[in-house]
């Protein structure tokens, strides 16, 4: 057994991680081992070079954590309990917190007057075994979660910049706040003569490979987008690269083009909710889209739909995770989003501030994106813009 081993060598402690551990861990453990065999128990670890002592007693340059019991009982140089010859009484005990050689801290149990028998001293032991390797799997899960973060958010580019004559606004949120980044995405293309393309989208899923399909469906769009097609057309291609693709997740889609000049709009949806547009007195309502398939599927059948928009309106595309609610009707969800009041002068960004407060959305149960844009006015400057 590991304490047999250790009585030997002074009771070393691993310097503790960035961040340390848990301390909510760190006290089932002691509780758990205080009633397991009685009296005190705590954690004894080397909090770096030149420190004190800092709230508890214990060698130098360490500290007590998480104490359960009372701290009186426990040693002040934790290295004697290991210094008794194996199979005799012991007062206290000094249990390494390791596995696979990683030391997290030393589980220190002390009473008095009672000794701790060879059986005691063996459950410690395997308690402590249980928990380092808790500790070990913990550090792990947080070092993968860390890099396939910073992979996702490498794959999350920016959206392209809409010509002057848009004003538009993105904002995105991962599922519980987390660093973790889905398949939600929202794009803007630049096309010829001053219109614009909005796009939203949603990949089945969560985690690195819907980050993957997500960039590989925003990288082939700006391709397809070159071409100056309609929505309709661009969906349909999409939908038959994505579905040449055995291994690529399914994704819905709304595209929405703005043309200022001509102060409309053209929608297509690939399965995806419809978008909201909000009047010049704050009203909302949802432009009806003809709904094809999601992209991937291979069954095209996409159809655009046309409507007047003008400065004083504001156009609103947004993910499913805005406004579902588990077992909730979809119906009733959308109802939510129109029931929204908007101040009459609000700008892109104060709409988006405003939808996502007045929906909770920072608690939603899956990643958000939302797109808002308004068209400026027309100005001599708009030539320009248009080239």
């Amino acid at each position: 057994m590991r304490w047999l081993q250790s009585f030997h060598r002074p009771a070393t402690v691993e310097p503790a991680a960035p961040g340390g551990l848990p301390e909510e861990d760190l006290g089932v453990l002691s509780r758990e081992a205080a009633g397991q065999v009685g009296g005190t128990a705590a954690v004894l670890r080397r909090i770096g070079r030149g420190r004190g002592l800092g709230r508890g007693r214990g060698e130098a340059g360490a500290e007590y954590e998480a104490v359960h019991g009372d701290p009186a009982v426990l040693p002040g140089d934790a290295s004697w309990a290991l210094a008794t010859a194996p199979g005799g009484a012991r007062p206290a005990l000094c249990v390494p917190l390791a596995t696979s050689g990683h030391r997290y801290g030393v589980l220190v149990c002390a009473r008095d007057p009672a000794p701790f028998t060879r059986e005691e001293a063996e459950l410690l032991t395997l308690l402590a075994d249980r928990a380092a390797s808790h500790i070990r799997h913990a550090r792990e899960h947080e070092r993968i979660r860390g890099l396939v973060g910073k992979l996702q958010r490498a794959l999350l580019a920016e959206p392209g910049r809409p010509h002057p004559n848009l004003d538009v606004a993105i904002r995105y949120l991962p599922i519980g706040q987390s660093t973790v980044v889905g398949g939600d995405w929202c794009e803007t293309v630049r096309l010829h003569f001053g219109r614009t393309l909005l796009v939203v989208g949603d990949v089945m899923g969560h985690g690195l490979e819907a980050a993957v399909d997500m960039t590989a469906y925003r990288s082939a769009l700006r391709y397809i987008a070159s071409a100056d097609l309609p929505p309709h057309r661009v969906l349909r291609q999409l939908d038959d690269i994505a579905s040449a693709e055995p291994e690529r997740r399914p994704a819905t889609c709304l595209i929405a083009r703005l043309d200022p000049d001509r102060g409309q709009v053209t929608l297509a949806s690939a399965g995806h909710l419809p978008p909201a547009v909000i009047d010049a007195e704050g009203r909302t309502s949802l432009l009806p889209v003809p709904v094809g398939p999601p992209l991937g599927t291979g069954l095209g059948g996409y159809e655009p739909a046309t409507y007047r928009l003008d400065p004083t309106q504001t156009l609103l595309l947004f993910t499913d995770g805005l406004v579902e609610h588990r077992g909730e009707d979809i119906d009733q969800s959308l109802d939510r989003l129109v029931d929204v009041g908007f101040t009459s002068v609000a700008g892109v960004e104060d709409v988006i501030d405003t939808v996502l407060a007045r929906l909770d959305a920072r608690h939603a149960e899956d990643d958000v994106a939302v797109l808002a844009a308004q068209l400026h006015q027309r100005t001599p400057d708009t030539h320009d813009a248009r080239r």
